[in-house]
């Protein structure tokens, strides 16, 4: 397949109204991309991180009423699932495109990453882009420039990791859909490789790679 870049029609899917009709017209037209960048990024990742990248296509299988407001390719070091692991994602909401280093609030790991994270406050605090943002609930698209927070307010996100059951932390680059659009497909393909390139050690982190 050759890839072309997001459209206007690729986001306006989340104006549709109705499971089905939006779940349908994701199916069409989202999906087979997010395929195609999930495929393209597992041996970069793979590359970048020292573990196997594996595919994995949200498919929004548990909705029964509400439509779903995003969706996102993930890639995970497990076949099975990508939920309970430090993991990697490409998405969109109507607004934008998202490219994440995360850690949700399923992973089991999650106190020890956030010990981790902590220990590299310093680090991450200097070396995080300032047009990266980080994010404390995927299931929100808002989200924090790191450009705009204090290494105290860091700090807490990575403590609230250790000890609030639902916490999450996610970090990496947001672009406004209509900057998206713009891109061409070669574009894309290199923004989200600059970003991925700059989350992986937030990964290795997480997962004790030296």
């Amino acid at each position: 397949m050759e890839f072309k870049s997001f459209t206007k029609e690729d986001f306006d899917v989340f104006l549709i109204d109705g499971l089905e009709a939006r779940m349908e017209a994701l199916k069409e037209t989202i999906r087979p991309k997010l395929e195609f960048l999930g495929q393209y990024f597992s041996p970069q990742l793979a590359a970048l991180t020292g573990d196997e990248m594996y595919v994995h296509v949200a498919k929004h299988a548990r909705r029964t009423i509400n439509p779903p407001k995003d969706t996102w390719v993930a890639l995970a070091n497990n076949a099975r699932g990508y939920k309970m692991l430090p993991h990697f994602q490409i998405g969109l909401w109507n607004t934008h495109l998202f490219i994440w280093f995360a850690v949700i609030y399923e992973s089991p790991q999650k106190e020890v990453i956030g010990e981790r994270f902590t220990k590299k406050l310093n680090k991450l605090y200097k070396e995080t882009p300032k047009d990266f943002v980080w994010s404390v609930d995927h299931t929100k698209p808002e989200t924090v420039k790191h450009q705009e927070l204090s290494k105290e307010e860091l700090q807490s996100f990575f403590q609230r990791l250790q000890t609030v059951k639902k916490a999450e932390i996610l970090s990496g680059f947001v672009m406004d859909r209509e900057k998206v659009i713009q891109l061409k497909p070669e574009e894309l393909l290199e923004e989200i490789e600059t970003v991925f390139k700059q989350v992986a050690p937030l990964y290795k982190i997480a997962v004790n790679h030296k």
